[in-house]
């Protein structure tokens, strides 16, 4: 029975881990000179996803800790900390912007963002843990929410690591390796799964606060910066209330 349990864990993470790779549906040569010509407003829009998932993050985060302010030091300390630790570290690539009309220099540290999601993704795999821990059942149901709110934010995040200086290739392999940390929350969780989930609170304030920083560090500054007319500035706004409103109806409808 453990076994077995175990065995639909893993093809679960597996699965999840899948959706990593879905930004290899936006390179289909048919739309991809499109995404890439409006790479920019793109970012925009996994600005507004992130924003939500950190949202998302700390209502988590108020549920397993009691209260903000007990959950609130580890929010912060997720937020020093990859602000400060990749202050000293070479960006990831030093970015060119593809459409010609904007042609913007930045820092989108392609390092923080795939810190962040490494971080939630092992929240994601002690959840899936907890929940087959209870019936297979409810361990499907919860693979199939976490794996839906993974397609829209994994596609998000490749158009940042793609806008941060990365090939697709390179953007779809990095994002497959953070996916990967699943499997520690996951693993960590079934043979552990007291200890993991007393490490939610601070996992999900360290996620929180890393995209945070991701956002308002990186992203937002970069639709700023790439804003050359007022026209354009609406078009980055739009894409960000597109962001939004995406993710969004997914945290409403679907939920963890």
């Amino acid at each position: 029975m453990y076994e077995m349990t175990l065995t639909y864990l893993l093809i679960a993470s597996l699965c999840v881990m899948v959706a990593s790779l879905s930004g290899k549906l936006v390179t289909w040569r048919v739309v991809g000179p499109l995404i890439e010509k409006n790479l920019s407003f793109l970012v925009s829009f996994a600005a507004g996803v992130l924003l939500i998932i950190v949202y998302g993050l700390i209502g988590e985060l108020i549920e397993h800790a009691g209260s903000l302010s007990m959950g609130m030091p580890w929010v912060v300390a997720g937020a020093v900390f990859v602000l400060v630790a990749f202050r000293y570290l070479p960006d990831f690539h030093h970015h060119h912007d593809s459409n010609a009309d904007t042609h913007v220099h930045g820092a989108i540290d392609a390092n923080r963002i795939l810190l962040s999601d490494g971080i939630h993704n092992i929240t994601d795999g002690i959840l899936l843990a907890a929940a087959f821990s209870v019936s297979p059942v409810l361990g499907v149901f919860t693979a199939m929410s976490v794996f839906v709110h993974e397609l829209v934010q994994e596609i998000s995040e490749f158009f940042v690591l793609r806008q941060a200086g990365m090939s697709a290739q390179q953007a779809l392999l990095w994002n497959f390796i953070s996916s990967s940390t699943i499997l520690i929350g996951a693993i960590g969780g079934y043979f552990l799964l007291e200890r993991f989930e007393a490490l939610e609170v601070p996992i999900l304030g360290l996620a929180a606060g890393s995209y945070l920083i991701v956002v308002f560090h990186d992203l937002i500054p970069h639709s700023i910066r790439a804003s050359r007319s007022k026209i354009q500035y609406i078009k980055h706004v739009a894409w960000f209330i597109g962001g939004l409103v995406v993710m969004g109806i997914l945290e409403l409808y679907v939920g963890h």
